[in-house]
């Protein structure tokens, strides 16, 4: 049995699609286990891109099952959206997706908190897509106003609606004025959704368990990226789950001794959405250039992120953290016309040099980076199908990354499409 993990090692947005896309054939079963619809995975398939949120990117493969596990936080009518896409674009979305009926649900009253206080505290923004993913997270921390999708099919629906839009609208009427729900138009909106998901609707924890018991292949899909985990990543810029690889027993339900192998996803640069700190972000003509040709703009929202160079420290933590075995190393093709390139090996704080990641972003805000100067290759890649036809300097840069990061390099990715990949087992092993 293989149950592999992939895992963002940076601030999200790194390709993790393509990388689940290629190793679903490995896989009978792939798993989204946390965040909402505001991940972003783009999968370029049969010359098609598809730009996903909450649905798994195994869906591609008829075969494959794909699961929307009790971690993920679902706005039904989003994700009915993307069935209803996929469809209309030729991919079949039947019974090969399963729905927990434990992930909770979204509702307006999130996507108006999520509104609300985005306007109230302003700032330095902590990175939002108000698509209420947060204040649904706080509520199922907070139980007594959550709805799960499990619950949309219980008797006393009606009621509990009546009772939470009440008590949401005092709420947020103190923020903003007099706001007031309409419970009973939720309420026919929610079961009507709830009606054309019943298909999709189980107890994948149920399932998954049977599964990894027998033996399955099971694929796990990470969101977002580990420095935005809520726990472990730069605090409070992060998103509300555990987006490491340590989120995925309690997303999933599956206990850690199942999976055998975690493979981290990194951009061969980096790159932030929102506020917060960013050691080597470049705020010049080389950040535009590899923002622009890196089409470096939210899969789901299209704001332009922020760019800079490799940080190696961050990385390496990042890698530490969620436990993994190896890296895949993707993007690297846009790195191609720059004629010198940088890596962040180190930070410096008041003098002295350190590899270690800070916990708190008032002291990250401070690090200056310490760069190692590469040679660039000046020479497009996306035509590479293996280790040894890279441009000498590409592969010096890999295997300076490699050494920093203290993982092997098993996926190199120089291009969007499935096939412009590298598979170098040996780069580092």
């Amino acid at each position: 049995m293989a149950c592999t993990c992939v895992i963002g090692l940076q601030w999200g947005d790194e390709a993790k699609g393509k990388i689940v896309d290629l190793l679903t054939d490995q896989h009978e079963i792939v798993v989204r286990y946390q965040g909402g619809p505001n991940a972003g995975h783009t999968v370029v398939f049969g010359n098609q891109t598809f730009k996903l949120s909450l649905v798994p990117s195994g869906i591609f493969r008829p075969h494959v099952q794909c699961v929307i596990a009790n971690g993920v936080v679902v706005h039904p009518g989003v994700l009915l959206q993307e069935i209803n896409s996929l469809r209309e674009r030729g991919v079949e979305v039947g019974a090969n997706l399963l729905v927990s009926d434990r992930a909770h649900v979204i509702f307006p009253w999130h996507i108006e908190e999520d509104r609300l206080l985005n306007a109230v505290f302003g700032g330095e923004a902590i990175g939002t897509t108000l698509r209420g993913i947060g204040p649904c997270y706080k509520d199922k921390a907070g139980r007594s106003l959550a709805i799960r999708l499990g619950d949309l099919y219980r008797p006393g629906l009606r009621e509990r609606i009546e009772r939470i839009a009440r008590t949401k609208s005092l709420m947020l009427s103190g923020l903003n004025g007099k706001i007031d729900f309409d419970p009973e138009s939720i309420y026919r909106e929610y079961a009507d959704y709830a009606e054309q998901l019943r298909p999709h609707v189980t107890d994948t924890t149920k399932f998954l368990l049977e599964a990894a018991e027998a033996g399955r292949s099971i694929l796990f899909e990470g969101a977002q990226g580990s420095l935005l985990d809520i726990d472990h990543g730069t605090f409070p810029y992060v998103t509300s789950s555990n987006s490491s690889g340590l989120g995925v027993t309690a997303g999933s339900g599956i206990p850690a001794k199942y999976i055998t192998k975690v493979i981290g996803v990194i951009k061969a640069y980096t790159t932030r959405v929102g506020g917060g700190p960013f050691p080597t972000e470049l705020t010049n003509e080389i950040g535009q250039h590899i923002r622009e040709r890196g089409n470096e703009y939210g899969t789901v929202t299209r704001r332009p992120r922020r760019c800079g160079w490799f940080d190696a420290v961050a990385v390496r933590y990042s890698a530490r953290l969620s436990g993994v075995d190896e890296l895949a190393v993707m993007l690297l093709d846009v790195l191609s016309e720059l004629p010198e390139l940088r890596i962040c090996r180190a930070y410096e704080i008041d003098g002295v040099q350190t590899t270690d990641f800070p916990s708190h972003t008032d002291d990250l805000r401070l690090v200056q980076p310490v760069y190692d100067v590469l040679p660039g290759w000046q020479k497009e890649i996306r035509h590479v199908r293996s280790f040894d036809e890279l441009p000498a300097n590409a592969k010096a840069y890999l295997n300076r990354i490699r050494e920093l990061v203290g993982r092997p390099i098993s996926i190199i990715s120089v291009g969007p499409d499935r096939l412009d990949t590298v598979f170098a087992p040996a780069l580092g092993n």
